[in-house]
């Protein structure tokens, strides 16, 4: 995957609002819009745009409780590895899900309403599954910062 100097400086500007038009994103890279439409379509196509989405408050949408939790594996196999990546990726509970080095295998990040909702949580997706060794929750207190915002290399500076 290669972006270059416009491509990093349309990266940088979707990446704060990706409801600006390709107009308005076009006019601050120096870009006519249908140049920009074309390179905004080549960054999703080759995957370095993976997905355009809203950040939405948990608690706007009556899921308060928010929860990382730190799981381990009975055993790191790959056949193991596979399955529990495949049971985040189709849980509906499981936000964001991270395959990691250090004490912990994973660690999720996972909402709920209510800390017994949560409770129900774990009991499906962990005490049933015969891979998992233990798992560790932290309950978030507050969310300082919410975001997918990545540096780019290559972006001029604001």
């Amino acid at each position: 995957m290669h972006y270059d100097r416009i491509d990093a400086r349309i990266l940088k500007i979707v990446q704060k609002n990706n409801r600006l038009t390709s107009e308005v994103i076009g006019e601050m890279a120096g870009l006519s819009a249908t140049a920009c439409q074309r390179r905004l379509k080549r960054l999703r196509s080759e995957g370095i745009i993976e997905a355009d989405v809203s950040i939405v408050s948990p608690k706007a949408v009556g899921r308060p409780i928010q929860v990382l939790v730190l799981v381990t594996l009975e055993r790191e196999r790959s056949d193991i590895i596979d399955r529990f990546k495949k049971a985040i990726k189709s849980s509906d509970d499981v936000v964001n899900g991270f395959y990691v080095t250090g004490d912990a295998d994973f660690v999720l990040y996972t909402t709920a309403r209510t800390m017994e909702e949560y409770e129900q949580f774990t009991r499906q997706f962990f005490y049933k599954n015969p891979d998992i060794k233990g798992f560790k929750t932290m309950v978030i207190l507050d969310r300082v910062k919410a975001g997918f915002a990545v540096p780019i290399e290559g972006a001029p500076e604001d």
